[in-house]
């Protein structure tokens, strides 16, 4: 396949464009400093970008199988970031004609697995009420993501760690697993690409965590 990854020198979309690379996949890596990008490979086109104009990214994504995301905030004061980012993103896929786009959120946007115990739910309100910006902005996302002409999926992980790929992990369209607490980045990127040819995850959230 064609993709596009945006955010591709954050943790998640490195690994995306590591791992795409190694399944044979030819992969755009949009980015702002290509000195921040360690991955290499054949098949690799490094796109530098500044995306704060959708007609600047089209010819990223323009004849893409699918378009991934790793955009977000990396604290709290860059809260906001993440809709702003994706809105640039759906601009340029819209205008373009793709079809599949895939972005990361997180857990706490999404709804509580059934069963969910007291001590999760504590925890979760705890979290969610710290980063009550990052989690707007996110859910923000969400809804301009479900508004566009897309087949999206929204991949929403735990807390992440920075762990070697296991593919060991469990996924819930439009859910979360039970007691999922945490996940490592580089498997959130395994289940992103895993996803983009999976039709149940069409206009869906999907949950992930080991």
């Amino acid at each position: 396949m064609r993709l596009t990854v945006f955010g591709a020198t954050g943790g998640i979309g490195q690994e995306v464009v590591r791992q795409a690379l190694a399944a044979g996949h030819r992969v755009t890596a949009v980015v702002r400093d290509p000195a921040r990008l360690p991955v290499t490979g054949e098949g690799l086109e490094v796109f530098r970008a500044d995306l704060s104009d959708p007609a600047a990214v089209r010819a990223a994504v323009a004849g893409r199988d699918a378009v991934l995301s790793g955009l977000g905030a990396r604290s709290r004061k860059d809260a906001g970031i993440a809709t702003r980012l994706t809105r640039t993103v759906l601009g340029a896929v819209e205008a373009e004609g793709v079809r599949r786009l895939l972005v990361v959120s997180a857990a706490p946007v999404g709804p509580q697995p059934e069963g969910a115990g007291l001590l999760d739910r504590a925890v979760l309100g705890v979290v969610s009420l710290v980063l009550r910006d990052v989690y707007a902005d996110l859910r923000e996302m969400e809804a301009e993501v479900a508004r566009s002409a897309t087949d999206w999926t929204v991949v929403r992980p735990p807390r992440l760690q920075d762990k070697p790929v296991t593919g060991r992990y469990r996924t819930v369209v439009g859910g979360f697993p039970d007691k999922g607490r945490l996940i490592g980045r580089a498997d959130v990127a395994h289940s992103m690409l895993a996803l983009v040819t999976d039709p149940a995850a069409l206009k869906q959230g999907v949950g992930v965590a080991y």
